[in-house]
């Protein structure tokens, strides 16, 4: 078994692709039209965007078998419901603070925390922030305190 994708259900597919292009300051690697869009990180874990509307306004396109589980396949509902925030995204760096100021100068961050530190039972520096739909991005990194 290995780890191949995590995809976020996306409200804005076009600007939420635009958002993780500048966050990962990486050109998305792949598309599957307006549907699905790839960040590949070359052998590690790859971070997806799934267009929430694209199935059920183009249902022309999609073919299914299988029992219809509306929990799992309906991504209309899926981007449309309350972001729970259990998930986060971390993004590990070289630089915490090169990191920081770059993020802040791209001014797209939604609630943008300073940067903190947290020992427990392994310290680390991190700032985190919300992404289009409300998901949490923690990124972190080598940090020296001032």
């Amino acid at each position: 078994m290995r780890y191949a994708t995590v995809y976020l259900v996306v409200k804005d597919f076009e600007k939420s692709i635009s958002f993780y292009e500048k966050i990962l300051d990486m050109k998305v690697s792949a598309t599957n039209g307006n549907r699905f869009a790839m960040f590949n990180q070359q052998g590690s874990l790859n971070l997806c965007l799934m267009n929430g509307y694209f199935d059920s306004e183009n249902k022309e396109l999609v073919t299914t078998k299988g029992e219809y589980w509306e929990i799992y396949y309906n991504q209309k509902n899926i981007a449309d419901s309350e972001n729970s925030r259990k998930v986060f995204i971390n993004i590990g760096v070289e630089d915490l603070q090169a990191e920081y100021n770059r993020i802040k100068e791209l001014g797209i961050a939604v609630q943008m925390t300073e940067i903190r530190y947290i020992n427990v039972f392994s310290p680390y520096w991190y700032f985190t922030f919300m992404d289009l739909d409300g998901n949490p991005i923690e990124i972190t990194g080598n940090y020296q305190e001032q």
